[in-house]
């Protein structure tokens, strides 16, 4: 039989598992694509910002 200890244990592990998984669900699918476009966005602005620069000289 298991006891309230064991109980405990294993509530505690379902609950880091659970609050785990979606964390990775959530960074995956919301905030490393926002960080990625946010970064390739910047980079782009950058690059036309460069060529105007350039084509102004």
């Amino acid at each position: 039989m298991v006891e309230f200890d064991q109980y405990l244990g294993f509530l505690a592990f379902l609950t880091i598992l659970t609050i785990g998984f979606w964390l990775m669900i959530f960074l995956l699918t919301f905030v490393v694509p926002y960080w990625l476009g946010g970064n390739l966005l910047e980079m782009w602005k950058e690059r036309r910002e460069a060529k105007k620069a350039k084509r102004n000289e």
